[in-house]
């Protein structure tokens, strides 16, 4: 606790009693975050497989001219993101429903299946196609899953850190993947490179299944099922107190009234209900918009561009040869593993969110930049040496991959699972997540037509989404106010919900400060008035 505090600053951290920063709440964040670790290894083994010259012959790439290439490899790549796409879009529901911790463990399962058909599918396309968007299912709605589950469990003090070990695991699984399609192109042979590349996409599946096996669920999810005594008692075990402890008591309270303010706002809990709610209360709507902003921006970055192509686009800077190519993968793997872990220990809940935001845009856009020049001015002639240049351009896609990790990365999943009301936090991260996939389908597909139309050897493209990058200091500067060591509950006093009318002549409302305001009147004459802070 003592070194905690000194890494973590903010108000929270001083006033919550320290038995809450438990191995508990750090276990079960982590057995989540596999979901994270399943996303990336899907992510990066594609990749590193696609540039195979035994994956390429088995499944008829090798005749292909360049564009006719590209387009298969976009196909292969992107039917991952279509499934995502409505794996997260019907997970809010089966979460809501289930729980949070089943509809992980049954993620898991899914997973395993797609990734089995993937392996197994021996040069047949179609196989190829339907195991990925299988798996994309999975992956879709586990990128929903595990921020929402993992914010509310966390306590509120290192929600930011907990909640973003979920980009932690995505880069983990993707390091990972780079250096397993490197060892099998140096190790084995045939098609045992790629199938067994393949084939260990099931381990993080593998883990979560395991991991959820063992977890509980979420307390604010058993609330919201009105099963008020085990939301008591679970809530007690992850803060490691028990369960009349004025800490324990205090945040039950706090659940329990902001989810009767929310049913009181607008009564049902209907799919079309809970859509009134988010749509037609000005605070929600705002919210929703926030996250679906977030998300379209973080993928314009480019990031996955480099993550789906990474090969292709070393290629590109002037190193050759697929071992050298899939190597220079790999350190640019842990390059943003160990960005991400720095960013979430030292970062997260100490500078914030907002600032993390701001300046990474400018970064990134700046780097973007640098190798679009070096494209345009000074690109790489085939069979010569890297000139100095060249040598800072791939430096730049390291530091592109780091300042992503201390903002737009970790950042969005923390902020999207953290500011949406109870009632309404499952729909707004599954939407969020939706289109994340959505724009992440988007980049993928794009990507690789781009890096061969977009100017010689794809320099437009960096262009591209260095632009991308510079608007999003905008977008983060008007829209996006600072939550880093507020309790879950304390984001309707942040973001505010306005002007809801009930029956008869008695008026509620609910101002941008966060106070409650209930009217009685007669006659158009107010005779109650109510100020109830929130």
């Amino acid at each position: 606790m003592g070194l905690l505090a000194k890494i973590v600053k903010n108000e929270a951290m001083k006033s919550d009693p320290p038995e809450i920063y438990n191995w508990r709440v750090y276990v079960l964040s982590c057995s989540a975050c596999f979901a994270g670790a399943l996303f990336g290894m899907d992510t990066g083994i594609i990749g590193g497989v696609l540039k195979m010259d035994t994956f390429r012959k088995k499944f008829g790439l090798s005749h292909l001219n360049a564009v006719d290439s590209a387009n298969l490899e976009a196909n292969i790549v992107s039917t991952l993101q279509a499934g995502c796409f409505f794996g997260a879009l019907v997970a809010y529901w089966f979460a809501d429903r289930y729980g949070r911790r089943i509809a992980l463990i049954i993620c898991a399962i899914i997973a395993i299946i797609g990734t089995t058909m993937q392996a197994a599918s021996n040069g047949h396309l179609a196989v190829m196609y339907i195991g990925r968007l299988i798996t994309g299912v999975a992956v879709g709605a586990a990128s929903m899953l595990n921020p929402l589950y993992t914010s509310e469990n966390a306590p509120r003090a290192i929600r930011g850190a907990l909640t973003g070990m979920y980009q932690f695991f995505i880069v983990s699984g993707i390091c990972l993947a780079f250096w397993i399609n490197y060892a099998n192109l140096l190790h084995q042979k045939g098609n045992a490179q790629y199938v067994i590349s393949l084939a260990l996409q099931a381990m993080p599946a593998v883990c979560l299944g395991i991991g959820m096996l063992v977890s509980n669920e979420s307390p604010r999810w058993l609330a919201k099922s009105d099963q008020w005594e085990k939301a008591a008692s679970t809530l007690a075990k992850i803060r490691n107190l028990p369960v009349e402890h004025e800490y324990v008591q205090m945040e039950m309270t706090e659940i329990r009234e902001n989810l009767e303010l929310e049913q009181r706002l607008i009564g049902g809990s209907g799919f079309w209900d809970l859509q009134k709610e988010m749509w037609t209360i000005r605070g929600n709507r705002n919210r929703a918009l926030i996250s679906i902003g977030l998300m379209i921006c973080q993928q314009m970055t480019g990031t996955n561009a480099i993550n789906y192509y990474a090969p292709q686009i070393f290629s590109n800077l002037g190193i050759t040869g697929t071992k050298t190519g899939l190597f220079a993968t790999g350190i640019y793997g842990i390059v943003k593993m160990v960005a991400c872990g720095i960013f979430l220990i030292f970062v997260a809940d100490s500078l914030g969110r907002r600032k993390s935001l701001l300046w990474t845009s400018i970064a990134q856009g700046l780097a973007m930049y640098y190798i679009g020049f070096y494209g345009r001015f000074d690109r790489p002639v085939k069979g010569a040496a890297v000139p100095p240049a060249g040598y800072v351009a791939i430096v730049m896609i390291f530091l592109f991959a780091s300042f992503f990790q201390f903002g737009w990365g970790p950042v969005c999943w923390i902020y999207v699972s953290e500011i949406p009301s109870a009632r309404l936090r499952a729909m707004n991260v599954g939407l969020a997540a939706a289109t994340q996939w959505l724009f992440n389908f988007v980049v993928a597909r794009a990507t690789p037509n781009m890096m061969v139309t977009v100017g010689a050897g794809g320099y437009g493209t960096y262009f591209i989404y260095g632009t991308f990058c510079f608007a999003m200091y905008i977008f983060a500067y008007l829209f996006i106010p600072e939550t880093k060591g507020l309790g879950l509950e304390e984001m309707d006093k942040l973001f505010g919900v306005v002007e809801n009318k009930f029956s008869g002549d008695e008026e509620n409302r609910v101002g941008s400060a966060g106070m409650v305001e209930r009217e009685v009147t007669e006659g158009g004459k107010v005779i109650v008035h109510e100020e109830i802070v929130g």
